[in-house]
């Protein structure tokens, strides 16, 4: 090998070394040159070559080496067989659930989906199922619709993130593997083991139970879509953090006045950092349901309490001036004008498309917010009080 280094072919995924079928017992060495005639080989071999082949009694054959659809990347053949006008942007990239592989693939190449969805199965040894999100969205419980491209339709998924294991039905729940630094950096960076998490939108729990789990916060789950609530209680019970975790059936709003609630009833209100985390919607507005929310609870508070934290996740397409903006959304539903002492900290999180944006904000709740009398707060949230009597 070292006597003949400079012929040796070296093709990556090709093995320069092959079983000689004529003589089983024999193997080849590929070497990167190509004749038409043995004979050429022996002309253009070197002294040193020609020495070697004698030495070791080694002859010269031909080899056919083929190149056929196992050998290609899922890019190359995208690349080969997709129209040349849609071949500079192959479709290539997508996430992964699970065995589960999900595209959101763009109106171009949707007369070609079943193809790209055929070759990334064929081409990815742990997907079975191929699907692409469908333009619409279901408003009320928030996760995408989806088509089958390719495989079997099986949905159930199971996927580990943060050290923890997460099953869920990926037609009934969202879920984005994408977003797994995001939550590391807010559990991690922001949550400690006397905090109450108040996760207004958890999903099947990749907020809330890393943060029982790996933080040992004390944490109020809620999600109003009821296959989440299903996903999140069992994903809890297979996490072994039940006796951490409560969990809520709510819309977004009720669900914030309810946790109030619940701390009230365990004694704990102002006495530990309650963190509000409504996740992975635009829904700033949301935000207006903290407005007066500790009023009826004035009496009970110490002079010094800890004022909750809102981590709030939106998207804006405002790319020049994305802080501001997402401020300025926040202080119109909280009724006050957010300050620099208020915000603990802005952090994108990601491009979601051209000239938009995933962001998160984190600031503290201000006084006025929370303490606004009853004349002057939202009159929205009369029947939702009534309903959870408070």
């Amino acid at each position: 090998m070292a006597t003949i280094k400079s012929l040796i072919l070296n093709i990556k995924r090709k093995s320069s070394i092959v079983n000689y079928t004529p003589e089983p017992s024999s193997r080849l060495v590929l070497i990167n040159r190509i004749f038409d005639k043995l004979e050429n080989f022996k002309n253009f071999s070197n002294e040193k070559i020609t020495n070697f082949l004698k030495e070791t009694e080694a002859s010269v054959t031909n080899y056919d080496l083929n190149f056929d659809y196992d050998y290609f990347t899922v890019d190359q053949i995208l690349k080969s067989i997709l129209p040349d006008e849609l071949s500079n942007e192959i479709p290539s990239s997508f996430e992964t659930i699970g065995h589960i592989a999900h595209l959101n693939l763009r109106d171009q190449y949707k007369p070609f989906k079943f193809i790209i969805g055929q070759v990334i199965l064929d081409k990815m040894k742990n997907i079975r199922t191929v699907v692409n999100k469908l333009d619409n969205i279901d408003h009320t419980f928030r996760f995408f619709k989806m088509e089958l491209l390719a495989g079997d339709n099986i949905m159930n998924a199971e996927v580990k993130e943060s050290g923890c294991t997460f099953k869920l039905d990926f037609s009934k729940v969202y879920w984005n593997s994408r977003l797994q630094m995001e939550h590391d950096r807010l559990i991690l960076k922001n949550f400690k083991r006397n905090d109450v998490i108040c996760d207004v939108m958890a999903g099947i729990g990749p907020f809330s139970i890393p943060s029982a789990k790996n933080v040992g916060a004390l944490v109020f789950a809620n999600d109003l879509n009821p296959n989440s609530f299903e996903s999140l209680n069992e994903n809890i019970k297979l996490n072994k953090v039940a006796h951490k975790v409560k969990c809520f059936n709510l819309d977004g709003r009720i669900f914030i006045k309810e946790s109030i609630l619940e701390l009230n009833k365990e004694e704990l209100i102002g006495e530990l950092r309650e963190n509000f985390v409504p996740t992975k919607t635009a829904r700033v507005k949301d935000t207006d349901a903290f407005r007066g929310l500790l009023t009826p609870y004035k009496h009970r508070l110490p002079k010094k309490f800890k004022l909750p934290i809102i981590h709030c996740y939106c998207f804006s397409t405002e790319v020049d001036n994305l802080e501001a903006d997402v401020i300025e959304r926040c202080s119109k539903a909280l009724g006050y004008k957010l300050t620099k002492a208020d915000i603990l900290n802005f952090h994108r999180v990601r491009d979601v498309a051209p000239r938009k944006e995933m962001v998160c904000i984190s600031f503290t709740c201000p006084e006025p917010v929370l303490f606004l009398n009853n004349n002057e707060a939202d009159n929205t949230f009369d029947h939702e009080a009534k309903k959870i009597k408070i």
